[in-house]
């Protein structure tokens, strides 16, 4: 068995904004670089066990590992860690797309999408089973290159929904359940195909920072 700390990136402008950031390399705002930093300040204070760590290759991802790294992995450096099947779910035309200028521009994708459907993606993006194989496919290989000991993997949103519906048996149909905040704390246990879920959401070393801005897919869905 495999345990990962999951965790999804700092807060960008584009969180703030409700934009689909998708493969969009987006820096952190100043928000988020404070949550690395409490993030990489919790890890250390509780000495936190990991024997590596792992994130997307994106900008987000990297900058939200930057002060973990320093702290816990002084001796890797970040662009050898990377991996872009821990990229965000590719959302074609919309990628870097605020909400309503979807609504407008594309509003035949955007009532379909409203749909949640496996099967379906933003034209030009990958559906959520294609994203869904490319996660778990991840997953099970970092899993099994590191058995039996504890990986740290910095990711996104979209990416710890899919190890959650996993875990949890709930399909790849409707919309997210699950809380994931940004810079959370996420512990799951990977045995082969299994994924059980330890810990979820865990923010309290962001306990005083600004509400984080909230894409609530359940609020959206077509009934």
């Amino acid at each position: 068995m495999t345990e990962l700390i999951l965790i999804r990136h700092g807060e960008t402008d584009w969180n703030r904004e409700l934009r689909f950031q998708g493969h969009v390399d987006v820096p952190l705002n100043a928000t988020g670089h404070e949550q690395a930093r409490r993030l990489a300040e919790r890890l250390a204070t509780e000495k936190m066990v990991a024997h590596h760590l792992v994130c997307s290759d994106l900008i987000r991802t990297q900058e939200t590992a930057a002060p973990t790294l320093q702290a816990l992995f002084p001796q890797l450096r970040i662009d050898t860690l990377t991996d872009s099947s821990l990229r965000e779910q590719s959302f074609g035309i919309v990628d870097g797309k605020r909400v309503d200028d979807i609504k407008v521009e594309h509003a035949d994708a955007w009532n379909q999408w409203l749909r949640f459907e496996a099967d379906y993606g933003m034209p030009g993006g990958e559906t959520t089973r294609q994203f869904h194989t490319r996660v778990m496919d991840a997953v099970r290989r970092i899993a099994q290159q590191y058995q039996g000991r504890k990986v740290m993997v910095v990711t996104h949103g979209g990416v710890l929904d899919m190890i959650w519906r996993t875990a949890r048996g709930t399909g790849l149909d409707g919309p997210r359940q699950s809380d994931i905040p940004n810079a959370g704390l996420n512990r799951v246990r990977v045995d082969g195909d299994a994924v059980e879920v330890l810990d979820w959401a865990d923010v309290r070393h962001l306990a005083d920072l600004p509400a984080q801005p909230v894409y609530d897919q359940k609020k959206l869905v077509v009934r």
